[in-house]
This record gives structure tokens, sequence and C-alpha cells, in this order.
């Protein structure tokens, strides 16, 4: 299941053009990293993916037995590399 908060989802999707609700598909059972997220006060994770044509990153926390979504925006380079090393075979590999 997934949270969000949705002034947060608004702004978001206002900045990055990127909506919370297409995020929850990175959890279908595609290719995708995940990490810690450098964070002091709570536990986040960072998980990258593939929307269409984008590579995406998702900043997430769990909240009981909930995903919440934090930010959601497109990749840096280095989340890229370590996305295309990880599934597609080279650091700066588009398929």
């Amino acid at each position: 299941m997934f949270e969000w908060d949705e002034a947060k989802r608004r702004a978001n999707l206002a900045k990055h053009r990127l909506d919370f609700r297409d995020a929850v598909a990175l959890f279908d059972g595609r290719p995708r990293l995940e990490g810690p997220a450098a964070f002091r006060d709570e536990a986040r994770h960072v998980t990258v993916g593939v929307l269409g044509e984008v590579h995406v990153t998702l900043v997430w926390t769990w909240r009981l037995d909930r995903r919440r979504l934090i930010s959601f925006r497109r990749v840096r380079r280095e989340e890229r590399q370590a996305y295309s090393q990880a599934f597609v075979g080279g650091p700066d590999s588009d398929g």
C-alpha cells in the first residue's frame, strides 16, 4: 500500500512534472535499484527505475505497513549510470 501528502504530490507534480500516482508502478515487479537515503531523522529509501522511457528516482519511507512517498524526480547522472550497469550492461547504455 502507498500513501502521500496530497499537497506534496501537487507540489512535486508542479516542480518535476511527475505524479506520485505513477510512482507506485515502480513496485510492480519491474527492475529497480533500491538503497538507503541519507537522512537523519527517519529511515528513508531510494528507488531508481524506469517508467516508460524516463529514468526516475523515488524517495520514500515506511509508515506502518505503507510506503509513504516523499519525492519523485528524474534520475541524476550517477543514479542512471548505476541503473544501467545493474540492468542494461554499460554505464551510459540506453538499452
